[in-house]
This record gives C-alpha cells, sequence and structure tokens, in this order.
C-alpha cells in the first residue's frame, strides 16, 4: 500500500485544486488572494462588467502577474521575444522538476 501525500487548496468550503507539493499549494493560494483583491479592486472600475467578466478578468490578472507587474513598472509590453524566452525556460524547468533526472555530461541518472 503506498501512502500519498496532497495538499488541497479550500476555499470557502470547496475544493479548488490538490497539489502533490506544499510550495505549489502555496503558490496557488496566492494567486487567488490576488485575484480576489483585484476582483474586489475592479468593481471599483467606471467600467460595468457582466457578470463574471469581473472575476475572469481578476484571475487573468493574477495568473499573468509578472507581466503585469513589468507593464506597470516599465510602461511597456515585455519584448515578445524575451516572454517567448522566460516561457520556454519556465517549461525546461517544470520538466525537469518532474523527470527529476539528474544531467551529467557522460550519463544521464534517476534521481532519488
Amino acid at each position: 500500500m503506498a501512502v500519498e501525500i496532497k495538499y488541497v487548496v479550500v476555499r470557502e468550503g470547496q475544493e479548488k485544486m490538490s497539489f502533490a507539493s506544499k510550495k505549489d499549494a502555496d503558490a496557488y493560494d496566492k494567486m487567488l488572494d490576488l485575484a480576489e483583491v483585484l476582483g474586489d479592486w475592479l468593481t471599483q472600475s467606471p467600467l460595468a462588467f457582466k457578470e463574471g467578466q469581473n472575476d475572469v478578468l481578476a484571475m487573468w490578472m493574477a495568473e499573468n502577474k509578472d507581466v503585469l507587474s513589468t507593464v506597470l513598472r516599465s510602461g511597456k509590453l515585455p519584448e515578445a521575444e524575451q516572454a517567448v524566452t522566460e516561457t520556454a525556460d519556465a517549461l525546461t524547468e517544470e520538466t525537469a522538476a518532474e523527470d527529476n533526472v539528474a544531467e551529467h555530461p557522460r550519463k544521464r541518472t534517476k534521481a532519488a
């Protein structure tokens, strides 16, 4: 019998998502907190959103907080090449972490 640890993000009594690592669960919870604050802030906007659009926009902004932060700091959109490179780097890091394989010039070994 295998024992598996799951970290579950629960909001208002509903299970939102479960993760294998505490770090990922905390990051998702923090993103949901940010989306909630952004949603509250968007309700003060002079624009009238249809029902649900406010929440969708807030979640999108929270998911893309790094790009939003760059835009707010610099007043410019990140370079398309830079955004593609950052996305590719992030995917490479995620894949390496998921595979848990140590690279060596001569051999690849599975880490314990």
